[in-house]
Protein backbone atom coordinates (compact mmCIF):
# COMPACT_ATOMS: atom_id res chain seq x y z
CA UNK A 1 0.00 0.00 0.00
CA UNK A 2 1.45 3.67 -0.46
CA UNK A 3 -0.36 6.87 0.13
CA UNK A 4 0.11 9.85 -2.34
CA UNK A 5 0.39 13.51 -0.67
CA UNK A 6 0.04 15.96 -3.28
CA UNK A 7 1.61 19.92 -3.01
CA UNK A 8 -1.71 21.02 -2.18
CA UNK A 9 -1.52 19.43 1.18
CA UNK A 10 2.51 19.97 2.00
CA UNK A 11 1.43 22.30 5.04
CA UNK A 12 -1.34 19.81 6.43
CA UNK A 13 2.03 16.98 6.51
CA UNK A 14 4.39 19.52 8.03
CA UNK A 15 1.51 20.19 11.19
CA UNK A 16 2.01 16.22 11.58
CA UNK A 17 6.14 16.47 11.56
CA UNK A 18 7.00 15.31 7.90
CA UNK A 19 7.52 18.08 5.36
CA UNK A 20 8.19 20.68 4.34
CA UNK A 21 8.61 23.22 0.68
CA UNK A 22 10.76 26.40 1.04
CA UNK A 23 11.64 28.23 -1.76
CA UNK A 24 13.59 31.79 -2.45
CA UNK A 25 15.47 33.96 -5.11
CA UNK A 26 15.65 32.66 -8.56
CA UNK A 27 17.44 30.01 -10.55
CA UNK A 28 20.17 29.63 -11.98
CA UNK A 29 23.00 26.93 -13.86
CA UNK A 30 26.55 27.43 -14.83
CA UNK A 31 26.47 25.08 -17.47
CA UNK A 32 23.59 26.03 -20.25
CA UNK A 33 22.55 22.67 -21.71
CA UNK A 34 23.32 20.36 -19.15
CA UNK A 35 21.85 18.84 -15.93
CA UNK A 36 23.81 17.85 -12.95
CA UNK A 37 21.97 15.79 -10.29
CA UNK A 38 23.95 14.43 -7.23
CA UNK A 39 22.93 11.68 -4.44
CA UNK A 40 24.38 11.24 -1.18
CA UNK A 41 23.74 9.38 1.69
CA UNK A 42 25.18 12.07 4.42
CA UNK A 43 25.13 10.06 7.34
CA UNK A 44 23.39 11.02 10.19
CA UNK A 45 23.64 14.84 9.69
CA UNK A 46 21.91 16.64 13.03
CA UNK A 47 21.57 19.59 14.12
CA UNK A 48 22.46 21.51 17.22
CA UNK A 49 19.03 20.88 19.23
CA UNK A 50 17.94 17.72 21.38
CA UNK A 51 14.55 17.03 19.95
CA UNK A 52 14.58 13.33 22.15
CA UNK A 53 14.82 11.49 18.91
CA UNK A 54 18.81 11.80 18.57
CA UNK A 55 21.20 8.85 17.63
CA UNK A 56 23.05 8.09 21.16
CA UNK A 57 26.06 10.29 20.05
CA UNK A 58 24.19 13.23 18.50
CA UNK A 59 22.70 13.88 21.99
CA UNK A 60 24.35 16.48 24.79
CA UNK A 61 25.41 13.73 27.67
CA UNK A 62 27.54 12.20 24.75
CA UNK A 63 29.87 15.73 23.55
CA UNK A 64 27.28 16.89 20.17
CA UNK A 65 27.06 20.49 20.25
CA UNK A 66 25.82 23.10 17.89
CA UNK A 67 29.73 24.12 17.65
CA UNK A 68 30.27 20.32 16.10
CA UNK A 69 27.06 20.73 13.96
CA UNK A 70 28.07 24.25 12.05
CA UNK A 71 31.52 22.85 11.37
CA UNK A 72 30.06 19.41 10.06
CA UNK A 73 27.59 21.66 7.47
CA UNK A 74 30.72 24.22 6.75
CA UNK A 75 32.90 20.65 5.88
CA UNK A 76 29.63 19.48 3.71
CA UNK A 77 29.19 22.73 1.94
CA UNK A 78 33.01 22.65 0.83
CA UNK A 79 32.89 18.75 -0.57
CA UNK A 80 29.81 19.96 -2.38
CA UNK A 81 31.60 22.87 -4.00
CA UNK A 82 34.28 20.26 -5.41
CA UNK A 83 31.56 17.02 -6.44
CA UNK A 84 32.26 18.51 -9.99
CA UNK A 85 33.42 21.15 -11.75
CA UNK A 86 31.36 23.34 -9.65
CA UNK A 87 28.27 22.30 -7.37
CA UNK A 88 25.31 20.09 -8.50
CA UNK A 89 22.60 21.69 -9.65
CA UNK A 90 20.17 19.40 -7.68
CA UNK A 91 20.99 17.29 -4.60
CA UNK A 92 18.71 14.45 -3.39
CA UNK A 93 20.53 14.34 0.68
CA UNK A 94 19.93 11.15 2.76
CA UNK A 95 19.55 10.81 6.39
CA UNK A 96 18.99 14.62 7.05
CA UNK A 97 16.90 15.00 10.81
CA UNK A 98 15.24 18.10 9.45
CA UNK A 99 13.78 20.53 7.23
CA UNK A 100 16.35 23.24 9.55
CA UNK A 101 18.56 21.66 8.37
CA UNK A 102 18.18 22.39 4.45
CA UNK A 103 17.56 25.88 5.33
CA UNK A 104 20.82 26.44 7.06
CA UNK A 105 22.95 24.44 3.97
CA UNK A 106 21.40 26.92 1.41
CA UNK A 107 21.07 30.45 2.98
CA UNK A 108 24.53 29.49 4.34
CA UNK A 109 26.90 27.80 3.70
CA UNK A 110 25.93 27.11 -0.27
CA UNK A 111 23.93 30.47 -0.66
CA UNK A 112 26.28 31.72 -3.20
CA UNK A 113 25.46 28.47 -5.65
CA UNK A 114 22.18 29.27 -6.02
CA UNK A 115 20.48 26.54 -4.18
CA UNK A 116 16.79 28.50 -3.66
CA UNK A 117 14.26 25.69 -3.21
CA UNK A 118 14.00 23.20 -0.70
CA UNK A 119 12.10 19.95 -0.16
CA UNK A 120 12.21 17.49 3.15
CA UNK A 121 10.15 15.06 4.09
CA UNK A 122 10.19 12.07 7.04
CA UNK A 123 7.30 10.38 9.35
CA UNK A 124 6.14 11.24 12.35
CA UNK A 125 8.89 10.51 14.95
CA UNK A 126 11.42 9.15 12.78
CA UNK A 127 15.16 10.44 13.61
CA UNK A 128 15.92 11.55 10.03
CA UNK A 129 14.76 12.01 6.89
CA UNK A 130 15.39 12.58 3.32
CA UNK A 131 15.43 15.89 1.04
CA UNK A 132 16.74 17.87 -1.78
CA UNK A 133 18.02 21.25 -2.71
CA UNK A 134 17.58 22.59 -5.77
CA UNK A 135 18.43 25.59 -8.20
CA UNK A 136 15.28 25.12 -10.02
CA UNK A 137 11.93 25.33 -8.74
CA UNK A 138 9.51 22.66 -8.33
CA UNK A 139 6.56 22.37 -10.52
CA UNK A 140 5.05 19.43 -8.29
CA UNK A 141 5.57 17.58 -5.10
CA UNK A 142 4.43 14.25 -3.69
CA UNK A 143 5.35 12.16 -0.91
CA UNK A 144 4.73 8.69 -0.71
CA UNK A 145 4.41 6.86 2.74
CA UNK A 146 4.95 3.20 2.70
CA UNK A 147 3.25 0.60 4.48
CA UNK A 148 4.91 -2.76 4.66
CA UNK A 149 3.36 -6.28 6.98
CA UNK A 150 0.58 -3.64 8.32
CA UNK A 151 3.54 -1.14 9.54
CA UNK A 152 4.34 2.25 7.92
CA UNK A 153 8.12 2.18 6.86
CA UNK A 154 9.72 4.97 8.52
CA UNK A 155 11.05 6.20 5.52
CA UNK A 156 8.66 7.43 2.52
CA UNK A 157 9.86 8.31 -1.27
CA UNK A 158 9.73 11.83 -2.55
CA UNK A 159 8.49 12.48 -6.29
CA UNK A 160 9.75 16.22 -7.64
CA UNK A 161 8.95 17.19 -10.78
CA UNK A 162 11.19 20.17 -12.29
CA UNK A 163 11.17 21.93 -15.61
CA UNK A 164 15.06 23.31 -15.41
CA UNK A 165 15.15 25.10 -19.35
CA UNK A 166 11.54 24.47 -19.98
CA UNK A 167 12.28 20.68 -20.33
CA UNK A 168 10.43 18.45 -17.62
CA UNK A 169 12.08 15.63 -15.72
CA UNK A 170 11.04 13.87 -12.21
CA UNK A 171 12.89 12.62 -9.58
CA UNK A 172 12.31 10.11 -6.87
CA UNK A 173 14.45 10.62 -3.72
CA UNK A 174 14.32 7.12 -1.86
CA UNK A 175 16.10 5.52 1.14
CA UNK A 176 15.18 1.93 1.33
CA UNK A 177 15.09 -0.09 4.56
CA UNK A 178 18.80 -1.41 5.81
CA UNK A 179 19.48 -5.28 5.94
CA UNK A 180 20.26 -4.75 9.67
CA UNK A 181 17.77 -7.63 11.33
CA UNK A 182 19.13 -10.13 7.96
CA UNK A 183 18.56 -9.95 4.75
CA UNK A 184 15.49 -12.36 4.29
CA UNK A 185 13.30 -10.18 6.69
CA UNK A 186 14.14 -6.67 5.46
CA UNK A 187 13.39 -7.80 2.07
CA UNK A 188 9.78 -7.10 2.36
CA UNK A 189 10.19 -4.06 3.45
CA UNK A 190 12.63 -2.70 0.15
CA UNK A 191 9.67 -4.53 -1.65
CA UNK A 192 6.95 -2.48 -0.82
CA UNK A 193 9.79 0.79 -1.42
CA UNK A 194 9.83 -1.05 -4.75
CA UNK A 195 6.27 -1.57 -5.16
CA UNK A 196 5.30 1.98 -4.42
CA UNK A 197 8.09 3.37 -7.34
CA UNK A 198 6.90 0.90 -9.80
CA UNK A 199 3.23 1.48 -9.35
CA UNK A 200 3.98 5.75 -10.11
CA UNK A 201 6.20 4.61 -13.28
CA UNK A 202 3.31 2.58 -14.36
CA UNK A 203 1.00 6.06 -13.87
CA UNK A 204 3.33 8.23 -15.27
CA UNK A 205 4.00 6.17 -18.49
CA UNK A 206 0.16 6.29 -19.08
CA UNK A 207 0.10 9.84 -18.22
CA UNK A 208 2.99 11.08 -21.00
CA UNK A 209 4.88 8.08 -21.93
CA UNK A 210 8.05 10.58 -23.01
CA UNK A 211 8.72 12.34 -19.61
CA UNK A 212 12.02 11.46 -18.50
CA UNK A 213 12.46 9.87 -15.01
CA UNK A 214 15.73 9.32 -12.30
CA UNK A 215 15.05 6.80 -8.98
CA UNK A 216 18.17 8.13 -7.38
CA UNK A 217 19.27 7.55 -3.50
CA UNK A 218 20.50 4.65 -1.46
CA UNK A 219 18.27 1.47 -1.83
CA UNK A 220 19.96 -0.78 0.63
CA UNK A 221 20.51 -3.26 -1.68
CA UNK A 222 23.15 -4.08 -4.58
CA UNK A 223 22.84 -3.70 -7.94
CA UNK A 224 23.37 -7.62 -8.39
CA UNK A 225 21.58 -8.17 -4.94
CA UNK A 226 19.98 -11.08 -7.42
CA UNK A 227 22.93 -12.41 -8.34
CA UNK A 228 24.13 -12.36 -4.64
CA UNK A 229 21.84 -14.87 -3.38
CA UNK A 230 22.29 -17.36 -6.40
CA UNK A 231 19.52 -16.24 -8.29
CA UNK A 232 16.85 -17.87 -5.65
CA UNK A 233 15.12 -15.05 -4.21
CA UNK A 234 13.35 -11.92 -5.60
CA UNK A 235 15.32 -9.25 -4.02
CA UNK A 236 14.06 -5.76 -4.62
CA UNK A 237 16.15 -5.11 -7.99
CA UNK A 238 16.42 -7.65 -10.35
CA UNK A 239 18.33 -8.20 -13.64
CA UNK A 240 16.43 -8.16 -16.98
CA UNK A 241 17.46 -11.80 -17.20
CA UNK A 242 15.32 -15.08 -17.85
CA UNK A 243 16.02 -16.74 -14.53
CA UNK A 244 14.81 -13.85 -12.93
CA UNK A 245 11.51 -13.47 -14.96
CA UNK A 246 10.59 -16.79 -14.74
CA UNK A 247 11.09 -16.70 -10.80
CA UNK A 248 8.56 -13.58 -10.40
CA UNK A 249 6.00 -15.75 -12.66
CA UNK A 250 6.06 -12.77 -14.89
CA UNK A 251 3.91 -10.72 -12.42
CA UNK A 252 2.21 -7.61 -14.49
CA UNK A 253 3.60 -4.33 -14.62
CA UNK A 254 1.48 -2.35 -12.46
CA UNK A 255 1.72 -4.94 -9.87
CA UNK A 256 5.41 -5.59 -9.52
CA UNK A 257 6.82 -5.05 -5.96
CA UNK A 258 10.75 -4.95 -7.20
CA UNK A 259 12.62 -2.71 -10.08
CA UNK A 260 13.86 -4.28 -13.38
CA UNK A 261 17.35 -3.34 -13.85
CA UNK A 262 19.88 -3.27 -17.35
CA UNK A 263 22.78 -1.98 -18.73
CA UNK A 264 21.44 -1.55 -21.91
CA UNK A 265 20.91 1.95 -23.42
CA UNK A 266 17.88 2.53 -23.73
CA UNK A 267 16.55 -0.14 -21.14
CA UNK A 268 14.19 -2.51 -22.91
CA UNK A 269 12.95 -5.69 -21.84
CA UNK A 270 14.39 -8.78 -23.29
CA UNK A 271 13.10 -11.21 -20.70
CA UNK A 272 9.97 -9.76 -18.74
CA UNK A 273 6.88 -8.80 -20.19
CA UNK A 274 6.66 -6.33 -22.92
CA UNK A 275 4.69 -3.78 -20.56
CA UNK A 276 7.45 -3.84 -18.12
CA UNK A 277 9.44 -0.85 -17.16
CA UNK A 278 13.29 -1.60 -17.28
CA UNK A 279 15.36 0.94 -15.53
CA UNK A 280 19.20 1.52 -16.65
CA UNK A 281 21.73 0.89 -14.26
CA UNK A 282 24.63 2.70 -14.39
CA UNK A 283 26.58 0.13 -12.14
CA UNK A 284 28.69 -1.90 -14.43
CA UNK A 285 29.12 0.27 -16.84
CA UNK A 286 30.03 4.21 -16.14
CA UNK A 287 30.42 3.11 -12.14
CA UNK A 288 32.95 0.42 -11.14
CA UNK A 289 33.63 -1.00 -7.47
CA UNK A 290 31.05 0.71 -5.12
CA UNK A 291 29.31 3.74 -3.01
CA UNK A 292 29.71 1.69 0.64
CA UNK A 293 32.03 -0.15 1.74
CA UNK A 294 31.34 -2.63 4.14
CA UNK A 295 33.52 -5.93 5.94
CA UNK A 296 36.30 -5.16 3.37
CA UNK A 297 34.11 -5.17 0.46
CA UNK A 298 32.17 -2.77 -1.90
CA UNK A 299 28.69 -2.37 -2.39
CA UNK A 300 26.64 -0.71 -5.02
CA UNK A 301 23.62 -0.01 -2.71
CA UNK A 302 23.28 4.05 -3.67
CA UNK A 303 21.97 4.24 -7.22
CA UNK A 304 20.69 6.40 -10.40
CA UNK A 305 17.81 4.04 -12.11
CA UNK A 306 17.03 5.85 -15.53
CA UNK A 307 13.56 5.15 -17.88
CA UNK A 308 13.87 4.86 -21.18
CA UNK A 309 13.00 8.05 -22.41
CA UNK A 310 16.59 9.45 -21.41
CA UNK A 311 17.64 7.52 -24.23
CA UNK A 312 15.87 8.68 -26.92
CA UNK A 313 17.15 12.11 -27.97
CA UNK A 314 14.60 14.34 -27.03
CA UNK A 315 14.55 16.74 -24.20
CA UNK A 316 16.94 15.32 -21.40
CA UNK A 317 19.75 12.45 -22.25
CA UNK A 318 21.66 10.27 -20.18
CA UNK A 319 25.36 12.02 -20.33
CA UNK A 320 27.40 10.25 -17.57
CA UNK A 321 27.12 9.36 -14.16
CA UNK A 322 30.46 8.86 -11.40
CA UNK A 323 31.21 8.06 -8.34
CA UNK A 324 32.88 11.09 -6.30
CA UNK A 325 35.81 8.70 -4.76
CA UNK A 326 38.27 11.54 -4.26
CA UNK A 327 39.48 13.52 -0.97
CA UNK A 328 37.60 15.14 1.12
CA UNK A 329 34.92 12.44 0.18
CA UNK A 330 37.73 9.10 0.68
CA UNK A 331 40.08 8.46 3.62
CA UNK A 332 43.87 7.50 2.72
CA UNK A 333 43.02 3.87 1.92
CA UNK A 334 40.38 5.22 -0.44
CA UNK A 335 37.23 4.45 1.52
CA UNK A 336 34.91 6.79 2.44
CA UNK A 337 35.31 9.32 4.93
CA UNK A 338 33.17 7.92 7.88
CA UNK A 339 32.05 10.76 9.72
CA UNK A 340 33.15 10.50 13.50
CA UNK A 341 30.58 12.79 15.94
CA UNK A 342 32.76 12.60 18.85
CA UNK A 343 36.17 13.84 16.87
CA UNK A 344 34.12 16.01 14.26
CA UNK A 345 36.42 14.07 11.16
CA UNK A 346 35.38 12.77 8.26
CA UNK A 347 32.34 13.42 6.17
CA UNK A 348 29.90 10.42 5.75
CA UNK A 349 30.35 6.72 5.17
CA UNK A 350 28.74 6.89 1.67
CA UNK A 351 30.31 8.40 -1.55
CA UNK A 352 27.93 10.25 -3.38
CA UNK A 353 27.40 9.79 -7.28
CA UNK A 354 26.74 12.26 -9.47
CA UNK A 355 24.73 12.23 -12.91
CA UNK A 356 24.93 14.53 -15.85
CA UNK A 357 22.07 15.38 -18.54
CA UNK A 358 22.20 16.85 -21.37
CA UNK A 359 19.66 18.94 -23.42
CA UNK A 360 19.67 17.71 -27.23
CA UNK A 361 19.95 20.74 -28.83
CA UNK A 362 16.61 21.69 -30.88
CA UNK A 363 14.89 18.66 -29.32
CA UNK A 364 10.84 19.83 -29.12
CA UNK A 365 9.47 18.19 -26.18
CA UNK A 366 5.72 18.32 -26.12
CA UNK A 367 3.05 17.59 -24.08
CA UNK A 368 0.10 14.90 -24.97
CA UNK A 369 -3.35 16.77 -25.02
Amino acid sequence: MHKTIPAALISLILCLGGCEVTESGSSKTDSPGTLTIATWNVQTLFDGAEAGTEYDDYRGSAGWTGEKYTARLNSFAQAISRMIETAPDILGLIEIENSPVLTDLVTGFLSKYGYHWTFFASNPNAALGIGMISRFPFTETKVHSITAQGETIPRPVLEVRLQPQDTPVVLFVCHWKSKVGGDTLTESSRRASARVIQRRLWEIRQENPVIPVVIMGDLNENHDEFYRNDGSVISALLPDDQKAAELTGFIQAKQQDFLILSRNKPPTPEYFASDATVLYSPWGNELQDGSYHYKGAWETIDHFLLTDALFDQTGWDFDSCRVINQEPFVDAHGNPAAYNPRTGNGLSDHLPLVLVLKHTPGAAFTMPE
